[in-house]
């Protein structure tokens, strides 16, 4: 499984038109695609989906570097329903393909039907991106999987080992399926906690994120009063204690939330760690509008990225309309790597 900041062929979109994901406050929901589209599209193509009738309202296909696709869906959270692009092993294969994985897709658990188009909706990626598919057998989303591009995942139990996506599913069996599929041979279970708002169970682009092979950032709080803080560093103190036991070693770096913020009197999930890496070039951190906060996790991020591949631009990318969808912009797209040198491509 190729790593975020590996060269990348395209980033997919699903377009924006469930009024139930953003209730109250969708009005604002289609430019704040429109944006994200464009800034993603001066690095990369953006291959965008949705029901043909949006397709005219979109008015995204004026923009450069965009493509829009007539394919059905219920919601805009192509991360978790899209399908997972791996590459092929000729060591281990017999043809060495590279794949892309279809996953089984429940709305994290049956929690908001209709979801059969966006199940269905994989399939149709996979084909109009070219890649060979293959049924994943599981239930989950992109957005609770997070690898380094040598074999190491970060996920937690909640989003995994539960009834109400693999009945019947142990742990163990859960890691063979991955490990056979991905190639991933160590798995971290950051279990200490997850954010207040979050409906996915746990997703850990909310939580911990790679920025290289020997850096996690980890989303924490610093206000001792909040009900994130105890989980969120329960979540520090776990991947500090494997970061010194793997190989290669990892560093953790606190990346702190912002404080608190409610839409509607309900309280939003918002992290840093839901940024979105376009492969080795740029970063897009997302901002919620907390100008010290925000200022923060962008240094720390630029610091990090920087390390790795001087030169990494990194752009912030207003997500204070997005979030009460409960998602920003790692969860609204979904990176297509540059096919592997194993097929030639």
């Amino acid at each position: 499984m190729p790593a975020e900041w590996e060269p990348q062929r395209a980033v997919w979109i699903a377009w924006p038109h469930s009024l139930e994901t953003w209730p109250g406050h969708f009005d604002p929901i289609p430019d704040v695609f429109r944006r994200f589209i464009n800034a993603i599209a001066q690095s990369l193509p953006v291959h965008v989906i949705g029901p043909s009738e949006y397709r005219s309202v979109a008015r995204i296909e004026q923009l450069p570097n965009v493509r829009w696709f007539d394919v059905p869906t219920n919601d805009s959270w192509i991360r978790d329903y899209g399908p997972t692009f791996v590459f092929g092993d000729p060591g281990a294969t017999s043809d060495g393909d590279d794949l892309a994985i279809d996953w089984r897709f429940n709305a994290w658990g049956g929690k908001y039907p209709p979801w059969d188009d966006d199940d269905q909706a994989t399939k149709s990626v996979i084909e109009l991106a070219g890649w060979r598919g293959v049924e994943g057998g599981l239930c989950l989303e992109g957005g609770a999987l997070e690898w380094d591009g040598t074999g190491r995942l970060l996920t937690t139990t909640d989003c995994l080992v539960t009834p109400t996506r693999n009945p019947g599913w142990s742990k163990q069996q859960i890691a063979d399926r991955l490990a056979d599929l991905t190639g991933t041979r160590e798995i971290v279970w950051v279990d200490g906690g997850g954010l207040v708002g979050d409906d996915t169970d746990g997703h850990i682009d909310q939580l911990a994120r790679f920025v290289d092979p020997q850096n996690v950032v980890v989303a924490v709080c610093e206000d001792p009063e909040d009900p994130n803080h105890d989980g969120l560093w329960a979540n520090h103190r776990l991947l500090q204690q494997w970061g010194q036991t793997t190989s290669p070693r990892v560093a953790v770096h606190p990346l702190p939330i912002p404080p608190p913020r409610s839409v509607d009197s309900t309280r939003v999930p918002e992290s840093y760690c839901n940024f979105l890496r376009l492969g080795p070039e740029r970063l897009l951190v997302p901002s919620f509008g907390n100008r010290r906060s925000d200022q923060a996790a962008v240094g720390l991020l630029t610091d990090l990225a920087q390390q790795a591949t001087p030169g990494v631009q990194v752009t912030t990318v207003d997500s204070r309309d997005l979030v009460w969808g409960l998602g920003a912009l790692h969860c609204a797209s979904l990176n297509e790597p540059l096919r592997s040198t194993a097929t030639g491509g």
